[in-house]
């Protein structure tokens, strides 16, 4: 029914985080619409429920507006940009006293391309090249939450992926505080050196010597595995359905800020009944 909201739709307190970075005022004044707000409804919509442009409801204004300002912000870095400021905000809610984090942990997960055809950056990779699709990349913090995120075709080597982890996380202003990054084995130990020095941190491989057919956590490590299996609950990323790095990194962004935003809806909830009480 018109009106209804959706459950991915955002509250009065998330966009007023949000509304800053998306209306940025251009060098000739405001560039977007009053409808912003059902725009970014919208996207995050199609990343839940892995909704076609053509079959986006109506209630969200026309789907090619909002598939031309998605191809923007995806282009623009609008999206990492919108990450960054909710991802500080999650930490304040969390308690941290700095917004940014002092350790990062990455890891790679391959997906499946399922592209329409055409031209696509999907290409073989994984264990014997037995994979085409996507490498997705995500780092997070101690609190499990995305930091950054980006895909590249999965053949893209562990070490190389990194690196451009490393890089993007410098375009977002947050190694500031910095330290730490721990990667997986994948990463070689000569590129780990390099990767550290370049940047001026410490890189540090984990993993376990023995191979064993079970799960075995990691201290800190595990968290990066817990954000893939969160964001493969958006329909959109079930396969890597897009033909561009560019579009499918913002995709895997969008799913990483639906996923800040669902850990601040719970936050909230918990501390509502003891403010409540007091």
């Amino acid at each position: 029914m018109p009106g209804m909201p959706y459950p991915s739709d955002l509250t009065d307190e998330q966009w007023d985080l949000l509304d800053p970075v998306f209306n940025a005022p251009g060098k000739r004044g405001r560039r977007h619409a009053d409808d912003l707000r059902s725009v970014v409804d919208a996207m995050l919509y199609i990343a839940q429920t892995g909704c076609q442009w053509r079959y986006l409801p109506e209630s969200f204004g026309p789907w090619t507006r909002v598939w031309s300002q998605f191809r923007r912000w995806s282009r623009n870095g609008t999206w990492a940009q919108a990450l960054t400021v909710l991802h500080a905000a999650a930490r304040r809610h969390d308690g941290r006293v700095e917004q940014t984090p002092s350790m990062v942990v990455i890891d790679t997960h391959l997906a499946r391309g399922a592209s329409n055809g055409g031209f696509t950056f999907h290409d073989r990779g994984g264990p014997y090249g037995r994979t085409k699709g996507a490498k997705r990349v995500v780092a997070v913090d101690v609190t499990g939450l995305p930091v950054a995120a980006l895909v590249v075709p999965a053949s893209t080597h562990e070490n190389r992926a990194s690196g451009l982890m490393l890089e993007l996380l410098t375009q977002q202003g947050v190694t500031d505080r910095l330290e730490l990054v721990l990667v997986d084995r994948g990463v070689t130990a000569a590129a780990a050196r390099t990767l550290g020095r370049d940047h001026d941190l410490e890189v540090r491989r984990v993993g376990w010597d023995d191979k064993q057919p079970v799960f075995r956590p990691i201290r800190h490590a595990w968290r990066v595995e817990v954000a893939h299996g969160r964001l493969g609950r958006s329909r959109r990323l079930a396969k890597s359905f897009e033909n561009t790095t560019t579009s499918a990194t913002g995709w895997l962004q969008v799913a990483c800020i639906a996923t800040t935003l669902r850990h601040l809806c719970r936050e909230r909830a918990h501390r509502l009944p003891v403010d409540l009480a007091a």
